[in-house]
């Protein structure tokens, strides 16, 4: 079965529009994984807009289950996940002021570099991952920087799903394909919803984790977050 793991960013952006602790953060997290979730992800950007800092350490005294910090590897960044010392860490090429991503890495361009923070988190015993499109030589290239896994960016696909053209899986089959020949895991994340991610699952040969976080929490506000969990947990079967 492919793991959830829930985006809790969006509970974040709630609690910080009034300024409170409603809704507490760490509550939400605890029910998430009491309602069946199998991780945790936080995306904290550099002017905490929604995932503050702290958050992500008062996170890790109560994430049970498998705690995932995504973001841009910068200083204060690599300072946070080795202090919280999560169970994976994906870094994700975001802007600064970037609403949300918007694309995976070069990683060609950006190899030695990723290779040497890579190595860092390894040596801490953090799972690495890396954000990429579904492109061949991106894949080869995050190979060969080392890392445990890749997450596919798979905005392109769910555009291309809403519009009724399922053709649009088949970049992301074959990206998949290349990397279980590197030995590379795979993760899954951005624009997934209830409409898609049984379609994309069922198409996407050796997928070991998808993180989904605005679809689901939005889906929440007419289900209920206990029940949303439980249909995507039904539908990655």
């Amino acid at each position: 079965m492919t793991k959830l793991s829930v985006n809790i960013n969006k509970i974040a952006t709630l609690r910080n529009a009034r300024g409170g602790n409603v809704p507490d953060l760490l509550k939400v997290a605890i029910d998430i994984q009491n309602f069946g979730g199998q991780g945790i992800t936080i995306h904290p950007r550099p002017d905490e807009r929604h995932i503050r800092y702290q958050d992500a350490r008062d996170l890790k005294a109560i994430v049970h289950t498998e705690y995932n910090i995504e973001g841009n590897p910068q200083h204060n960044f690599i300072d946070l996940v080795l202090e919280c010392k999560p169970t994976q860490v994906t870094l994700v090429p975001d802007a600064i002021g970037a609403i949300t991503s918007s694309a995976g890495w070069d990683t060609i361009k950006n190899q030695s570099y990723l290779t040497e923070v890579i190595q860092e988190f390894q040596r801490n015993g953090i799972r690495t991952s890396i954000f990429v499109d579904p492109i061949q030589n991106m894949i080869e290239g995050a190979k060969k920087t080392g890392t445990e896994r890749i997450e596919l960016y798979t905005e392109s696909f769910a555009h291309e799903y809403a519009l009724g053209n399922k053709a649009g899986i088949y970049p992301y089959v074959a990206a998949a394909q290349l990397a279980n020949e590197l030995g590379l895991g795979i993760n899954a994340g951005h624009d997934l919803s209830l409409d898609n991610i049984q379609f994309f699952k069922q198409n996407i040969p050796g997928l070991l984790e998808v993180s989904i976080g605005h679809a689901l929490i939005s889906e929440a506000l007419y289900l209920g977050l206990d029940n949303v969990v439980n249909m995507y947990l039904n539908k990655l079967k």
